[in-house]
């Protein structure tokens, strides 16, 4: 009988992100201690503190198109990936980690739709869509905190940040159509992911509602 490859296709799908059916790591839940000195927490610093040098450089740039303004918010949107992958190979999970990595995204993108706005890089109707988005987000970040309930991230939440990310890239690179496009798109999923997001949190604060009084004397 042969033996077992020790990198099957299912360990090499879920370090490069692509099977998440399992549980989430331990050191990720609620409880655990925060851990903040972590090779994947130190990527999410840099991003951190790349930000406001991205928004620097793009209203230095006098209409928005910097080469060094796109460079850099494509490595701040690209160090999404990378420290989830190096959090996965490392085994460097940290609770922290995963409070500071959706923060780190949302900022990203909302620094880009400011860029795109003042300089009319990309459709203002789009981009005040995605900033409502983003806001109900935080709102309900927020309702499931006060309730104890943690959502997992959904696929079209996941496949959202693509085309948002590059369309607020492209559109700091040339103009057109594209990133528009993708930009629209990208909404478009954004928003469906918080309606599913906010439904399945009303269920589950209902359930925890209904678990409580059936157990109260």
């Amino acid at each position: 009988m042969a033996s077992r490859a020790p990198f099957g296709r299912g360990r090499v799908r879920r370090l490069f992100g692509l099977d998440r059916s399992g549980p989430p790591p331990r050191q990720t839940q609620e409880g655990e201690p925060l851990n903040p000195w972590t090779l994947p927490n130190l990527v999410g610093y840099l991003r951190l503190a790349g930000i406001p040098v991205f928004l620097w450089l793009s209203f230095e740039s006098g209409d928005g198109r910097s080469a060094g303004a796109a460079i850099l918010f494509w490595l701040i949107a690209a160090g999404d990936y990378l420290d989830g992958f190096l959090a996965r190979v490392t085994g460097q999970y940290s609770r922290l980690g995963t409070m500071l990595d959706p923060l780190i995204d949302r900022l990203t993108i909302l620094a880009g739709a400011v860029v795109c706005w003042h300089f009319e890089l990309l459709p203002r109707w789009a981009l005040a869509l995605l900033v409502v988005r983003e806001l109900a987000m935080l709102a309900l970040a927020q309702y499931g905190l006060r309730h104890g309930v943690q959502i997992a991230v959904n696929w079209p939440g996941r496949l959202s940040v693509f085309p948002i990310m590059g369309g607020i890239f492209f559109a700091l690179v040339f103009a057109g159509w594209v990133p528009a496009a993708l930009l629209i798109v990208g909404v478009a999923l954004a928003i469906l992911a918080t309606a599913l997001y906010a439904r399945v949190g009303i269920r589950a604060v209902r359930a925890q509602r209904t678990q409580a009084a059936s157990q109260a004397p």
